[in-house]
């Protein structure tokens, strides 16, 4: 794999949550009730018997703190950063029903997944060796999930990856201050550590590799592609310069060097997650005015109310009801034409403005690769996605898929649970005879 660049605008950002220290992790740890049924754990995707790895922080066994975690979801470290948790095991905890601040449990997972890393505890090896091969195509969250488990159960695992580096989003998309690029690649190595994990990156399939070489090659397929590229708005000068994916825009400050230098007004163009980080990436490199422009209102945007709040505490604005229509400029964008929708999203008539920018972000969605399998005969396609059971079996034997090219595009624990759920399943596939 092609190592980070030295010189990265990322390095900008410090820790948005800054670890806990050891005194800090053991009172918190101790707060735990550690409940029956715990809904926490039936709020986390990849289901973490989180009451019984609190506990061990709190008797200070971190080794078997982190082993529980690992045992559920192996991108536990990763996961502890960026799992939205106020809307999952923290949103879930028994004390926000009894006026009492809920247990921080993605700042716990954190503090026993580091350790285990900075540590370099050995907790898994691969199994007996079964004579079977596991081809992964994309090398993100879901396809390293799958990945590691299948090693654990003995077989042969290839991942294939366009790209020159592995981690998916997880390297590419996550707001540093959340975790940079580095530490994904830190989890990256630590997964491949088990060891029998071949990468082949800067292969595209079906460009570079045909999926009938790869079935020939391989005893079954996973299938973990993720989304395509920024969608575009097709509005009249949409081709200026400084009118820019979000997506792509996010990955370019992640592992290269961004030039902000000119940019004094910024729009980004949407009202979900990436739009949100967008804004706030945007603002922390010294951007003086940047603004969400959101053709809903602002109760209706789908991206996390808690990273909006953060967001508007940094200084960011908004535009609601708001449709760019077109983008003005000789050779750079200068403004954006704007029209004012109605609570129906219905052009007001008369409403036609302009909002003045040096850079636009285009936020509103990736596209789907699901063309990419249109060879793969039984590999069902809807809406752009790829049809799978709820263990990531398709319509073609031996084929399987999980993470965003299934789900859409969710969090990063749920591409875990879906990789994991279908190494299990490819296991008993392949434990059959086939």
């Amino acid at each position: 794999m092609k190592p980070l660049a030295a010189d990265r605008s990322e390095s900008a950002f410090e820790d948005g949550k800054p670890a806990y220290t050891a005194t800090q992790a053991a009172a918190e740890a101790n707060r735990c009730l550690y409940c029956y049924d715990a809904p926490c754990i039936k709020a986390c995707p990849t289901a973490i018997d989180i009451p019984t790895f609190i506990r061990k922080i709190g008797t200070g066994n971190l080794r078997g703190s982190a082993k529980t975690i690992f045992d559920s979801n192996i991108l536990g470290m990763s996961c502890a950063r960026v799992c939205p948790v106020e809307v999952l095991c923290v949103g879930d905890c028994v004390y926000n029903h009894m006026g009492v601040p809920p247990i921080q449990i993605g700042r716990l997972q954190r503090y026993a997944t580091d350790a285990a890393f900075d540590k370099g505890w050995p907790l898994y090896e691969a199994g007996p060796d079964s004579g079977k091969s596991v081809g992964l195509v994309g090398g993100g969250p879901a396809s390293l999930a799958a990945a590691h488990r299948l090693r654990m159960l003995g077989h042969a695992v290839t991942i294939y990856e366009s790209r020159p580096t592995l981690g998916g989003l997880n390297t590419t998309g996550v707001a540093p201050y959340k975790m940079p690029a580095a530490r994904s690649m830190d989890e990256v190595e630590w997964i491949l550590s088990i060891g029998g994990i071949e990468v082949q990156t800067g292969v595209s399939v079906p460009a570079d590799l045909s999926w009938a070489e790869l079935e020939r090659r391989h005893d079954a397929l996973f299938i973990g592609i993720g989304l395509g590229p920024d969608s575009r708005l097709g509005a009249e000068g949409e081709q200026l310069s400084g009118v820019q994916g979000a997506v792509e825009w996010i990955e370019e400050m992640k592992l290269g060097l961004v030039d902000l230098s000119t940019v004094r007004r910024a729009l980004v163009i949407g009202g979900g997650n990436t739009a949100i980080d967008a804004v706030r990436e945007l603002r922390g490199l010294g951007v003086p005015d940047v603004r969400l422009v959101y053709r809903g209102q602002e109760e209706a945007m789908s991206g996390y109310r808690h990273e909006w709040l953060a967001a508007r505490k940094e200084g960011v604005s908004a535009h609601w009801g708001t449709q760019p229509v077109a983008f003005r400029g000789e050779g750079r964008v200068q403004a954006v034409r704007c029209l004012k929708l109605d609570a129906d999203k219905r052009p007001i008539p008369g409403s036609e403005h302009e909002l003045e920018a040096d850079l636009v972000l285009l936020a509103i969605g990736q596209g789907k690769l699901a063309s990419l399998v249109q060879d793969l005969v039984g590999v069902g396609v809807s809406g752009g996605r790829i049809q799978a059971d709820s263990r990531g079996a398709t319509g073609r034997l031996g084929v399987y898929a999980g993470g965003d090219c299934v789900n859409g595009g969710k969090e990063v624990v749920n591409a875990a649970a879906m990789g994991r759920d279908a190494a299990l399943a490819i296991h008993e596939y392949l434990s059959l005879g086939a």
